[in-house]
């Protein structure tokens, strides 16, 4: 491609110099902007350097297809991309489509944009752009997922409200004591809360393991009633990072005993304990004993279940196990130690 462009003289100064291709070039790279031809007639496809290194492929292809290139694409959008190319000179006006390639090990985000409708062929090659907007994709999955999340704590929050006003009852003698009790059970759920999500620009404090469990759970505690809270773990530290990650789970594990299990009913006990014996891993075992029945659940991973996991492979570099036993739900959190402590 041989381009020169002389643009038109500004008003009282000299006439702007030529645009060669060299100057083109450049400025599509500092866009990101990969540049691709089609010819309706052979469907041979051409792309510069840039194109390329986008979809990973070998810059010495003798001939480039749209069923070469369709080797990258994600086998999830293969059939939507095919449909689209397929329709591509039918389309009236612009057009852009999104999907995703496998780059070896890595997934990448590119958005094809072109003209339909044979706008400005010739000689029977159209000519459109690829954009890498793998970050764009990203930041708006993220976006979703902090969006389900918030939806979800906002429900939970309100499900907990109802349970602590429910248990509070319980043990209230008057209504000036349940107006005092359900006031610090609800101050200390916005303590618990702040350390499962801290309020932007702040970032949570590391603490030691047993203030945190503690701080976590003293919503739930009865001590005018049967139901008991026990925490019994060793004086270790939990790193500024993976506390927050550790009140998550800990946090949906308090949610869920208060709505369906043992800090749900009046006879129901909660065991915290900790083993930190291990070289590599710090395991933590919830156990759970005279709540309602105990059913395991038939799906057992909707949006909190999957935060936790989440939380706990990633952030924590561990697991979470269940055992939906009779007696009660015991939970083992298997933490790793440099994770935990970080």
């Amino acid at each position: 491609m041989n381009v020169s462009l002389q643009l038109a003289p500004a008003l009282g100064d000299a006439p702007m110099p030529i645009w060669r291709e060299q100057h083109l070039r450049a400025a599509t790279r500092a866009a990101g902007v990969a540049l691709w031809s089609w010819n309706v007639d052979t469907d041979a496809i051409a792309m510069d350097e840039m194109g390329y290194d986008l979809w990973d492929v070998a810059k010495d292809a003798k001939k480039l297809s749209f069923e070469a290139l369709s080797q990258n694409i994600h086998p999830a959008d293969l059939e939507r991309v095919s449909s689209a190319f397929s329709a591509t000179r039918a389309v009236l006006g612009a057009y852009e489509i999104d999907f995703r390639v496998q780059v070896k090990s890595d997934i990448r985000w590119i958005s094809a944009r072109g003209q339909g409708a044979d706008a400005d062929i010739a000689e029977r090659v159209m000519f459109g752009i690829f954009l890498d907007v793998t970050q764009r994709k990203q930041a708006e999955e993220s976006s979703d997922l902090l969006a389900g999340e918030m939806s979800h704590r906002v429900k939970n929050l309100l499900q907990l409200a109802a349970s602590l006003t429910q248990m509070t009852s319980r043990s209230a003698e008057t209504k000036e004591d349940m107006v005092r009790d359900l006031t610090h059970r609800l101050t200390a759920l916005g303590r618990a809360h702040d350390l499962v999500r801290p309020l932007p620009g702040q970032q949570s404090e590391g603490a030691l393991l047993g203030d945190l469990l503690s701080v976590l759970l003293a919503p739930y505690d009865e001590q005018e009633a049967s139901v008991r809270v026990r925490v019994s773990v060793p004086k270790m530290r939990v790193g500024e990072a993976s506390s927050t990650s550790l009140a998550l789970v800990i946090h949906e594990l308090a949610t869920n005993s208060a709505k369906y299990g043992a800090l749900s009913a009046v006879s129901g006990t909660l065991d915290v304990s900790c083993n930190a014996d291990d070289e590599q891993f710090v395991v933590i075992t919830w156990a759970e004993r005279g709540g309602p029945p105990v059913v395991t659940p038939v799906t057992p991973f909707g949006f909190g279940s999957k935060l936790v996991h989440r939380s706990m492979s990633t952030q924590l570099g561990g697991d979470i196990s269940f055992d939906w036993s009779e007696a009660g739900l015991v939970a083992t959190l298997r933490m790793d130690k440099n994770s935990l402590a970080n």
